[in-house]
């Protein structure tokens, strides 16, 4: 025990028996007594006080693998799952399929008996699917047009590069510009070619299977009629009558913010947790980035897909999901804890515990996560680094038992 500590136990224990004497004297009040009791406790508190020592928590450097990732929410696509739809009236004539049945693409499922709207309907559909298979004729024949006037254009100006003069630059600019347009007008004939075939399909008596796979509901019986009193004359209504299950695994979507989406590739590996399979993690990897995004309020993000490793007859459309992408994995790397690397100025910093002493060492950091940093240079395997510094001392704490007599019905307690 050092001289100091010894002098104030003594001069505690002066100050109690003059209390002692004082308080068997009755000459002075009970204040006095709690006053001198209170700086006892306060001189006492001070000397603990002065004998914190700062505890270190310590780590080693050591080689391992580091990984990087990006946690993101989605929901679970209606992927492999397909509905069996139509817009048809009239009443149901027969139904060939039953829940459970496997079927191939463009199999029969049901044939409904058509009232004269749908008819109509039908015989509509059918004048606009062939409407739009001329124009994509039309727009087919209009490129092959412009692009033998492109070639022509070419041609008359080649060997003009240097002198091209403003009558030349002005056709070949108005020959590409027509050849552009008959490329656009293709796509636009073979989108609205593909809206008038699924409308004469969805309108046609006959229902078929639009992929292949297992009928997992059907809603339709033989007798059943289906009405005009949800169609509009600028809409019809499709009925979902029957839904497919094709062979595959799951995808889900997430979005990304502008930050995480620069990090994400396809062929990423990731691992699924769904919010109803607690306790329950699925493997799976990046299918699809889209690089272009959304803007919804003026929030930039940008949808990915990925694609489950296995299926599972857990996995449900539209469940939530979140996914830990990894973005980077290394091996055999030098790492400390997170927590030890600090910066100073920009440069970061890490203290090192050697022969008992702390000492500053600047190092380069390369990858990090969550817990692990990645150490370029600066640090050899081994070595031991600081990760925080706490100050810890002696407990002091009082109770109502102890010192019993000094004053009745009270006391303290000093617990070294």
């Amino acid at each position: 025990m050092n001289l100091e500590k010894l002098t104030a136990i003594i001069k505690k224990d002066k100050i109690i028996a003059m209390f002692k004497k004082i308080f068997r004297s009755r000459k002075k009040t009970a204040v006095v007594a709690i006053i001198l009791l209170l700086a006892i406790i306060v001189s006492w508190r001070v000397l603990a006080n002065g004998e914190k020592q700062p505890q270190l928590q310590t780590a080693e450097v050591q080689k391992g693998t580091i990984i990087s990732s990006i946690s993101t929410a989605g929901t679970v696509l209606t992927a492999n799952t397909f509905s069996v739809t139509t817009s048809a009236t009239g009443v149901v004539k027969g139904v060939y399929v039953s829940e459970g049945a496997i079927v191939i693409k463009g199999q029969k499922i049901a044939e409904i008996d058509l009232d004269t709207e749908g008819n109509q309907a039908h015989v509509s559909a059918y004048a606009s699917y062939i409407s739009a298979v001329n124009s994509l004729k039309s727009a087919e024949n209009s490129y092959r047009s412009a692009q033998v006037t492109l070639e022509k254009t070419y041609d008359e100006i080649k060997g003009h590069d240097e002198d091209e003069t403003f009558t030349m630059k002005e056709t070949r600019t108005k020959a590409e510009v027509a050849n552009d347009n008959a490329y656009d007008a293709i796509q636009t004939s073979k989108a609205k070619l593909s809206s008038a075939a699924l409308d004469y399909q969805s309108s046609s008596p006959v229902i078929v299977a639009p992929a292949p796979g297992v009928i997992t509901s059907i809603t339709i019986a033989e007798g059943m009629n289906f009405g005009s009193q949800d169609t509009t004359s600028d809409t019809r209504a499709s009925l979902r009558i029957a839904t497919i299950e094709s062979e595959g695994t799951p995808l889900a979507s997430f979005n990304l913010s502008e930050i995480d989406i620069l990090q994400v590739k396809t062929g990423q590996k990731a691992t699924i947790t769904l919010d109803s399979l607690a306790g329950k993690t699925f493997t799976g990897k990046v299918v699809s980035v889209d690089r272009i995004g959304n803007v919804t309020s003026g929030v930039t993000t940008y949808p990915i897909i990925i694609q489950f490793d296995i299926s599972s007859e857990q996995i449900l459309p539209n469940m939530t999901a979140t996914a830990e992408i990894i973005t980077e994995i290394k091996e055999n790397v030098l790492w400390v804890p997170s927590q030890a690397i600090k910066t100073q100025a920009g440069q970061a910093i890490v203290k090192v515990l050697v022969n008992g002493e702390e000492q500053e060492r600047e190092v380069e950091v390369g990858l990090e996560n969550s817990d692990q940093a990645e150490i370029i240079s600066g640090l050899n395997e081994g070595e031991t680094v600081i990760t925080s510094e706490t100050v810890t001392g002696e407990e002091t704490s009082f109770s109502s038992s102890g010192l019993r007599g000094i004053m009745p019905g009270g006391g303290f307690e000093v617990k070294r």
